[in-house]
């Protein structure tokens, strides 16, 4: 097994919450000072010009970043008008975030079912939610919050004028394997 590989691919999936090295090597089942090996060689290899991450050690986790020196592109990207339509992650994750903000990205996660890392980042970049402090949660996590911007992109004078939620509106439950779709035998 190339464990370069697999840590690479670590490094990718918890993002910017970052890992210490303590947890890849109990998630690896190998040494720190083998972690300690492999990451050294890992951040020789981002240093190389041709690369644009580059692994970062901050508030006790390493995590991939983008090198600075390409910051301009990055900001054109995210401030690109073609690119400013948002998925249905990001919208679903703007209501949440309207709805029962300010909350950390653990929260808005439990509440959508999956990791909303990514479309936080993008989120802020495009200015329509932004840090609204630290939680008293272990860690401090971050605390995100609607902007103008948000209020403004979607048409609406105050946060107030967010359409109401019924708390007693009633889901249907529908059980796939009863529906109308029946398997031909």
């Amino acid at each position: 097994m190339n464990l370069l590989g697999v840590l690479e691919g670590i490094l990718f999936v918890v993002g910017e919450e970052g890992i210490s090295i303590k947890t890849i090597a109990e998630t690896l089942e190998i040494k720190e000072e083998e972690i300690k090996v492999l990451l050294k060689e890992l951040k020789e290899e981002y240093e190389k010009e041709n690369r644009g991450l580059k692994l970062t050690f901050l508030g006790n986790v390493f995590k991939l970043t983008t090198k600075q020196e390409h910051k301009e592109y990055y900001q054109k990207l995210a401030t690109n008008p073609n690119l400013n339509s948002l998925s249905m992650a990001a919208l679903e994750t703007l209501a949440i975030i309207a709805y029962n903000g300010p909350m950390t990205r653990a929260e808005v996660d439990d509440a959508r079912g999956v990791s909303s890392s990514h479309i936080i980042r993008k989120l802020v970049a495009k200015e329509l939610i932004k840090e609204a402090g630290k939680s008293d949660m272990p860690g401090r996590p971050n605390l995100y919050k609607i902007t103008k911007d948000f209020l403004d992109y979607f048409g609406l004078a105050t946060i107030e004028d967010l359409p109401k939620i019924d708390d007693e509106t009633e889901f249907i439950d529908e059980d796939l394997y009863n529906s109308i779709y029946k398997e031909n035998n």
